[in-house]
């Protein structure tokens, strides 16, 4: 089943495609019906600034009754994702303990992962560790998701 082909993602995707919000790029995955492959610029004034980092986008046949699944493939320095670019963030989960409603559009997604990017939340981690450093030394994670940055996230873009 080619999901690319329904009346609200083509209308989605020719929103992001033909006029993205600022710093995210989408493209379809080449030869796929069902993933897309993203961009994000770090947010300004985050230590995530100035990198590129690339997430995978799989809708599954449910969309929009079910959230896609968003995994970074840029590795990531921060609390709530981890070193498989698994994202815990609530509008990615279905409720009870998720929130995500069939209102939220993909854009909405990756707006809210770039949120996430520059205001981490250490009380509900997927790295325990990290959320940790975050809230007890700053400074050490601010420091070495720079150096992750720096070392992972690519200035190359999507074709």
């Amino acid at each position: 089943m080619n999901l690319l082909n329904t009346p609200r993602l083509k209308k989605e995707l020719g929103q992001l495609l033909n006029k993205p919000p600022f710093g995210i790029k989408v493209n379809v995955k080449e030869g796929s019906t069902s993933v897309l492959e993203a961009e994000l610029q770090g947010p300004k004034d985050s230590p995530y600034e100035n990198g590129i980092f690339k997430l995978q986008i799989e809708l599954p046949v449910k969309y929009p009754f079910e959230p896609p699944r968003v995994t970074f493939i840029t590795p990531v320095y921060h609390p709530n994702i981890d070193s498989g670019g698994r994202i815990c963030l609530d509008i990615l989960k279905m409720p009870p303990s998720g929130a995500w409603k069939p209102l939220i559009n993909i854009e909405g997604v990756l707006v809210a992962i770039c949120n996430l990017m520059n205001c981490p939340n250490p009380n509900d981690p997927l790295v325990l560790d990290i959320a940790k450093e975050f809230k007890n030394d700053k400074e050490t994670f601010e420091s070495k998701a720079k150096h992750y940055t720096k070392e992972h996230a690519t200035l190359v873009t999507l074709v």
